[in-house]
Formats: structure tokens, sequence, C-alpha cells
């Protein structure tokens, strides 16, 4: 009787998740772009100084939008910022819609993820000095241009880099200042430096759904107002 109570009660939450509370469209149906695939991440917010909300995964297939799982999510500190006027060093969370260029973990990737896995050694870096001709990104070593100081050193964060997914924030064409080294990763102690985290085991269950060939994207904004997830 658990079990069924239990199922019963799974499927009412998907079914909220799909269609909205009131048989609404899926929330990736009111977005003004989900990135052209297949796949959607959605890390929503209630309000732009919030440091918790949810995210959610969804697939689309039958000409639906349909959610694939979802979990609690963390944000920054100092909640969220609007991606193109986000300031580096303001522990803020970049409001927009990016692309996941990649996957990387201190831990082996989970069997089945499609992902390139780039793995963590004690080499491994990522550059967030403005100066440096490596700003926004990994690198092995770490070049005499990044100051130690101005670059995360990856294997530091063993918990919260066990698994995590590059969001492609400033990324493409770096903006000096804009901000660097965005993750989808699991938890820490509490909110992040700007990154967004979840549970390992929905960052797990993350990588094992997500495939690169369907073009998967995260949206993250608020329910609504100015940094409204729907905007992007």
């Amino acid at each position: 009787m658990l079990r069924t109570t239990l199922l019963a009660a799974s499927l009412i939450v998907t079914s909220l998740l799909v269609q909205g509370p009131h048989g609404d469209p899926p929330l990736p149906a009111l977005l003004a772009d989900t990135g052209g695939g297949s796949q959607l991440i959605t890390a929503v917010a209630p309000a732009p100084g919030s440091t918790t909300g949810r995210l959610t995964w969804w697939g689309r297939w039958a000409g639906r939008w349909h959610a694939a799982g979802s979990a609690p999510a963390r944000f920054g500190a100092n909640g969220l910022a609007d991606g193109a006027t986000r300031i580096q060093g303001t522990d803020t969370t970049p409001a927009g819609l990016y692309a996941l260029p990649y996957a990387f973990g201190i831990a082996h990737a989970p069997a089945g993820t499609a992902y390139r896995y780039r793995r963590v050694t004690p080499d491994s870096w990522w550059c967030q000095d403005n100066a440096s001709e490596s700003y926004n990104r990994w690198v092995e070593p770490l070049p005499a241009d990044c100051a130690p100081g101005e670059a995360e050193h990856l294997t530091t964060y063993e918990k919260q880099y066990a698994h995590a997914l590059v969001i492609a924030f400033n990324y493409e064409h770096p903006v000096r200042g804009r901000g660097a080294g965005i993750f989808l990763h699991v938890n820490g102690k509490g909110a992040t430096a700007g990154c967004v985290s979840v549970p390992e085991e929905a960052m797990r269950a993350l990588l094992r759904w997500a495939n690169p060939r369907r073009s998967p994207h995260i949206a993250i904004g608020t329910e609504s107002g100015d940094l409204a997830v729907t905007r992007y």
C-alpha cells in the first residue's frame, strides 16, 4: 500500500512539472528560447535575492516538453543577476540561457555518461584572472600569467567538483570583469559563489540523462520579474 501511495504521489508531482498546477503549458514552452535542442535544464529561484530554488530537467518528444527529473537547487550567496551585466566577484548566479560544453569531475563519470568528461588532476585549475590570456578557461598547469589567487585549484573542491557541468556563461567570447568559472555542480555547505548546485545524486542523474547530441542548455532565472526565466 505504501509503495502504491508513493508511486501515485510521484506521478502527481511529475504531472504538475509537465503541465503546471492548472494544466498550464510546461515551463520550457513558455521560454523565449530553449537553445534549439531537445533537452533543457531550468534553474528557477523565487526572487532575485533567493539562494535556493528548483532545478528541473526536460526532454522534448512528440512535439512536447516532458519533465525527466527535478531537485532542489542552490544559487549564489547574493542571489541572481542578469548575465549580460553581471560583475565578477559579486557572488551572484548569472540569469540567462547557456550551453553546456562539457562535464568534469574529481570522481569517475557515472556509468552511462554520454558527455565528454574531463577528469580533474592535481594540475587542474580554472583561471579567473582578468589579465590572463586563459581567462575563464581550464588550464593545466597554471600558466605564468594567471595568478594563483585569481584561479580555482579544482582539486580543492573535492565535494563540489566530484561531478560538474561547465555552464557557458561568458565563455565563447569572454568579457573581462563579467565573471568566470560558473558550473552546475554538487552541493557544498550552503549557497554558492555564483554557480548552481544540486545534491550529488541529482548531479549523477543529470550526467546519465544529458545527451550532447540533443544540445542540452540551461536556463537560469526567477519565477517572475526582470530576471524571469521565461525571458531567456
